[in-house]
């Protein structure tokens, strides 16, 4: 069975893809529920229009009424003033209260006539806004409804973008797994190293090309037995095979082929432990370039990578004779892995 090391897992795939199934709502469905509001909305506002209409005068009379019986209320007050003695005390008092009751029947006529005047005021004024309200959504019920539903709308082209903008991760993701599941049936010989990234400080150099690489990033690093392949996957339709920028895949691939070569070709120099210990000094050790197409390949060919189908890359890598030894092969896949952890710790160490 094969043997991985994941260097970075999959956990975003599955977030994405449940994200992007579960994302179930469209322009139509928005439109249509706030047209519901809408309508909803003016039923509404007809409805209390009508009982605002009604309960105006109905509120009105029961304030005027209230005022009535208060007044009648006082003036029993004052019917009900005993009579106005000759000695002073008495007469003083009585007028007091005269006085008193009066005063109460002059304040609450104020107090009654204000209260009308600010109901009535209120009172119109919210009829005027739910009437202004009401003829509006009935003269312009489309402007209303786009009105209301823009936010939303807003809120989902925003939502939409985002998806697009993930189209490219989720679908390379769901390449780079099904590439990985094609590798399974291999051995136990051989080491998969999932994404596979490091840095480069200072940045390698490359005078053939007069370019400066700072770091590398492959889908697949697998280390076999009969050398190291270098898997790059492209979950391509076949829509996009029409017009593919293939130099961008070929370059990056070629980069990564030779950073990993000056890598290993450090590892002899400085004659690392391990590779002295297993013979490996001074061995070239074979770097393979691939393109992986999960679906159909373009028929364009390149030097040095070679493009193939999912259902071709296992036949490709076992056709290739052993020229390591398992445990030379395990030395081989510890120092690279090491190597880019380092680096990645470095990195976050910084951040």
């Amino acid at each position: 069975m094969l043997v991985r090391y994941n260097v970075d897992e999959f956990r975003t795939l599955n977030e994405l893809i449940h994200f992007r199934k579960n994302y179930q709502f469209n322009e139509e469905e928005i439109i249509s529920d706030h047209t519901l509001f809408i309508q909803e909305e003016k039923s509404t506002l007809e409805q209390e229009i009508a009982e605002l209409i009604e309960a105006i005068p109905r509120n009105k009379n029961d304030l005027e009424d209230r005022l009535r019986q208060q007044l009648d209320d006082y003036n029993q007050e004052i019917e009900n003033l005993p009579e106005t003695h000759s000695k002073i005390i008495p007469t003083i008092r009585d007028y007091w209260l005269n006085l008193v009751i009066c005063s109460k029947f002059w304040f609450v006529q104020l107090e009654c006539q204000f209260n009308i005047k600010t109901f009535n005021y209120q009172a119109k004024k919210l009829l005027s806004e739910k009437n202004k309200r009401f003829d509006y959504l009935s003269a312009n019920f489309q402007d209303a409804v786009n009105e209301s539903c823009f936010p939303a709308l807003q809120a989902f082209e925003k939502k939409k973008e985002i998806i697009e903008n993930l189209n490219n991760t989720i679908y390379g993701a769901v390449g780079e797994q099904k590439v990985e599941n094609a590798l399974r049936i291999l051995s136990d010989d051989f080491i998969l190293i999932n994404d596979f990234c490091c840095t480069f400080k200072p940045p390698i150099y490359n005078k053939a090309k007069n370019d400066h690489i700072y770091s590398i990033q492959i889908d697949h690093l697998l280390i076999s037995t009969s050398g190291i392949f270098l898997i790059e996957t492209k979950n391509w339709s076949d829509n996009s095979l029409n017009n593919p920028d293939l130099r961008s895949p070929v370059e990056q691939i070629l980069r990564t082929n030779f950073a990993l070569y000056i890598l290993l070709s450090d590892a002899s120099k400085r004659r690392n432990g391990s590779f002295e210990h297993q013979n490996l000094i001074d061995r070239k050790i074979p770097i393979k370039n691939i393109i992986v197409f999960t679906n159909n390949k373009p028929a364009e060919e390149f030097q040095f990578v070679k493009m193939l189908t999912l259902p071709e890359l296992v036949p490709y890598i076992k056709y290739f004779k052993s020229i390591f030894s398992a445990e030379e092969t395990e030395i081989i896949a510890e120092y690279l892995l090491k190597f880019s952890e380092q680096k990645k710790l470095r990195s976050k160490l910084k951040c």
